[in-house]
């Protein structure tokens, strides 16, 4: 297993960390690295390779993990970010208002389901595709746009849509709704859900945010999020009520309500 981020295994060696974490901005002068070290990283033999093979790539420039050969089974990654919010933006899980629209970047579930695919051996006509992606630069675009519109930002990440939504509704003390049908979900990631017995509201997603966004600001900022590369298949999938504070209810095809709680555990294995 790889080591944890709030407690570092040591190389019995040197007695340094396996793991060191970085990140680095475009319009930073340099990165900024997190660890006992400043150099450049190098893969030191994951996937085959040798100590002080090729440089791990990036689109991101962000550097890479550097583990003691023989622990797990492939090169573990720990990143973190840094970044300056713009002047006059303020978002955050306690803004979500009545009246918000509520949009999401693209389909749900696809992360979560391509890991258990694999994991099971299912095998399906498409195969399906973890949607890992950076999203700095949609939503830099997204705030170019609608600015101080956008209320609440959330990637909805380990347990999926559902609980993203169920802890901003906690958060702000509203109610959430959502539209079933409205969800975007890939046929593939449906069948392989139903098949394993899960949800898709609560499987995880690595590459799409969710946005609480003032109502007359909803479809522009959907149309920037259309218009951008990891935001093509962005919908608008509910809002935000004073009703059934601090719940998330959805509303099925057949037009009945049925609330969707926080779940006690996780339905998948952790995988993010």
């Amino acid at each position: 297993m790889p080591a944890r981020a709030s407690s570092p295994a040591r190389t019995r060696r040197t007695g340094q960390p396996r793991y060191r974490a970085a990140s680095a901005s475009p319009g930073w002068p340099r990165p900024l690295l997190l660890g006992p070290q400043r150099h450049r990283w190098r893969d030191p033999g994951c996937y085959g390779g040798r100590p002080g093979g090729q440089q791990v790539p990036s689109r991101q420039q962000d550097e890479k993990t550097e583990g003691e050969r023989g622990h797990g089974d492939g090169c573990y990654i720990n990143t973190a970010g840094v970044g300056l919010m713009r002047p006059g933006i303020h978002v955050g899980p306690r803004r979500a208002q009545a009246g918000d629209a509520i949009l999401v970047s693209g389909t749900i579930g696809d992360h979560g389901m391509a890991i258990m695919s694999v994991r099971e051996g299912l095998e399906f006509e498409s195969q399906i595709r973890s949607d890992c992606a950076s999203l700095n630069g949609m939503i830099a675009e997204v705030l170019e746009a609608a600015g101080t519109a956008v209320h609440t930002m959330r990637d909805p990440t380990r347990g999926g849509l559902a609980s993203t939504l169920n802890e901003i509704a906690q958060a702000s003390g509203v109610g959430v709704e959502i539209d079933e049908p409205s969800l975007p979900v890939r046929t593939e990631v449906q069948s392989a859900c139903e098949l394993l017995g899960l949800d898709p509201v609560y499987v995880a997603n690595e590459g799409k945010a969710v946005f609480f966004v003032a109502p007359e600001a909803a479809e522009q900022v959907l149309a920037v999020l259309r218009a951008h590369p990891l935001g093509r298949e962005a919908a608008r999938i509910g809002r935000v009520t004073a009703k059934h504070p601090r719940m998330l209810v959805a509303r099925t095809a057949m037009g009945a309500n049925r609330v969707i709680p926080t779940q006690i555990g996780e339905q998948l294995p952790r995988i993010c």
